[in-house]
């Protein structure tokens, strides 16, 4: 399968967001001209996987505190040279939420989104970029979601929320997708799944 299965399915989505659609167009690029395009020792930039993952009731999104990066993300990680975006965006929302596979529901198995982004130097990593192919799963928010060691915190975050964890364009523009898609009830009492697990 190799390339042939990504440069489909970046090749026949569809997006209404003018800059996603541009991204779209770098990300089929960039496949097309790097045949290790999955491998993370390509210095410059590599293709990763993610999960925009939803609860039920489309009201909350799981999200973490990622201890390396410092920030609030969706789960997701690199490919490692797996050619399987999708399974790789499941493996990673398993092992960085600590739910196993089979509690993990896979909405659709079309791409939810596509971003590319840079990250940036640190003690753990020099400057490159991230080709970001993500997917919409769903997981039952009455599970336990003990996470792992690369988080300092995950949890149910709302919808309408997101942005006071992280005002990253790419997670305005998911919560939109949700909301185009799914309509949920955007503001609601608070509940005891408004505060991420510690």
């Amino acid at each position: 399968m190799h390339r042939i299965d990504l440069l489909q399915r970046l090749a026949t989505y569809k997006t209404t967001f003018m800059e996603e659609a541009g991204m779209v167009k770098r990300a089929l690029s960039f496949v097309q001209a790097h045949e290790n395009c999955f491998d993370r020792n390509l210095m410059h930039g590599h293709v990763s996987a993610s999960s925009w993952v939803l609860n039920p009731a489309r009201t909350h999104t799981l999200m973490l505190h990622h201890r390396k990066l410092n920030r609030w993300f969706q789960p997701g990680g690199h490919a490692d040279n797996d050619t399987d975006m999708l399974l790789v965006a499941l493996k990673e929302t398993s092992e960085e939420s600590g739910i196993d596979l089979e509690h993990i529901k896979l909405i659709s198995d079309d791409i939810f989104d596509v971003d590319i982004h840079t990250i940036y130097p640190s003690e753990h990593d020099h400057r490159h970029i991230h080709y970001d192919i993500r997917f919409l799963l769903e997981i039952d928010d009455q599970i336990p979601v003990p996470g792992n060691s690369e988080s300092h915190q995950i949890g149910w975050i709302p919808l309408w929320k997101v942005s006071h964890y992280n005002n990253l364009r790419s997670l305005h523009r998911m919560v939109r997708k949700t909301y185009m898609q799914f309509e949920p009830v955007k503001f609601g009492s608070p509940t005891s799944l408004d505060h991420p697990t510690i």
